[in-house]
């Protein structure tokens, strides 16, 4: 009888002890054994002609809570023309506080590359990236090491925009961004809620992620997040999202510059789409379809004359009603042209899109040997940690 006992008391024990496992695999907790405030966090900012921001985003570290001793910062300045190099010769010569601050020249200019550099010259064992042009809270590096330490390999948090500007065209530009139509619907920007999401902006890695998955694709001029995050996420890693990480971004300060911005968003979406396709979503095409509907059925009229009504008619109808609802809240005449704006941003987002997945034919054929082999990627960017 005894021996039936204890046997079924074994198998309890058994059951209990995987339930206690799943739970904690499934909410990634586990008892911190390091004290938050001993890790070594490495910065990695990249930064071309950022003079304008640069000051502000210094005084952010500054201020940071988290201690200075254990904060190390990487400059990848990308050749910038001007006061850019200045402003951070002008920080490294007054610290005495972060653990060390270094510069390093980024002669291939793009932000991919800028990271892999910083990355590579690091020491922490906790890489935190933040873009030049950001404002990030006191809190901020404290509170991604906290995250860290429930037992995260990478994490971030909230990231609205800010303008640079003021004024009533200022805050139209910036209203017209920060609506769900106007830049994305993207869960890591403004979400009040603590979970798990597919990509992350100022994110924080735990090096050995690094290690395992590769350095970010250089190849990629603006999709190289959506593809590094996949292939996170693809080794089995998850992307903790807490809003206790809050981090700004500026927006570009003028419409013409906004426009281009969304144009080259989408002509990188076209070109990975031909490399690299399951690291994006469809909702990355909605405005490529939207395009396409509307030449179409422009070459086909009459015949598509009541389609083309419909659409376009239900399109500016849903524009007009945001447009009064923000209208009435911000009291702002300039939004009278709110949609307009945002017609125009779609239209240069899905044509650059269109123009990518033309261009990616030919990028696709003369970029093969280092773009379309991830396990070729991961061992070219797994030895540069070397």
């Amino acid at each position: 009888m005894s021996s039936k006992v204890s046997g079924f008391q074994d198998k309890n024990g058994k059951v209990l002890k995987i339930m206690i496992e799943w739970w904690k695999e499934k909410f990634r907790r586990v008892v911190v054994t390091q004290n938050v405030e001993s890790l070594l966090v490495s910065i990695v900012i990249s930064a071309y002609n950022e003079e304008k921001y640069l000051p502000g985003l210094i005084e952010d570290l500054k201020n940071q809570t988290y201690p200075k001793e254990n904060i190390e910062i990487l400059f990848i300045n990308a050749m910038s023309t001007d006061g850019t190099t200045a402003i951070i010769q002008q920080f490294i010569k007054e610290d005495t506080e972060f653990n060390s601050i270094r510069l390093y020249n980024n002669p291939k200019k793009n932000q991919a590359s800028g990271f892999n550099l910083g990355v590579k010259h690091s020491v922490g064992n906790l890489i935190l990236k933040i873009d030049a042009h950001s404002k990030v809270t006191e809190s901020f590096v404290m509170n991604n090491v906290a995250i860290i330490q429930q037992g995260e390999f990478v994490c971030g948090g909230p990231r609205p925009t800010i303008v640079e500007g003021k004024g009533k065209w200022a805050e139209t530009l910036h209203l017209v961004e920060e609506n769900m139509f106007g830049s994305s619907i993207a869960n890591y920007r403004n979400s009040s809620e603590d979970r798990y999401i597919s990509s992350i902006f100022h994110g924080m890695y735990k090096r050995e992620v690094f290690q395992k998955v590769g350095l970010v694709n250089e190849q990629l001029g603006r999709t190289e997040d959506n593809d590094i995050h996949y292939r996170i996420r693809e080794h089995g890693y998850k992307i903790r999202y807490s809003p206790s990480i809050l981090s700004y971004q500026y927006i570009r300060p003028t419409f013409k510059k906004m426009l281009h911005q969304k144009y080259s968003n989408g002509l990188w979406i076209g070109l990975t789409s031909h490399v690299q396709f399951k690291c994006l979503s469809l909702f990355h095409y909605v405005p490529c379809l939207f395009v396409l509907s509307l030449v179409f059925s422009l070459a086909l009229l009459p015949i598509t004359f009541v389609f083309i009504t419909l659409l376009l008619g239900a399109y500016f109808l849903l524009l007009s009603l945001l447009t009064l609802l923000t209208l009435l809240k911000h009291k702002n005449g300039f939004l009278i042209v709110m949609p307009f704006l945002l017609f125009s941003i779609h239209f240069a987002y899905g044509l650059g899109t269109i123009v990518g997945l033309i261009r990616g034919f030919k990028w696709k054929k003369e970029y093969k040997g280092t773009i379309i082999y991830l396990d070729k990627i991961s061992q070219i960017n797994q030895n540069m940690l070397q």
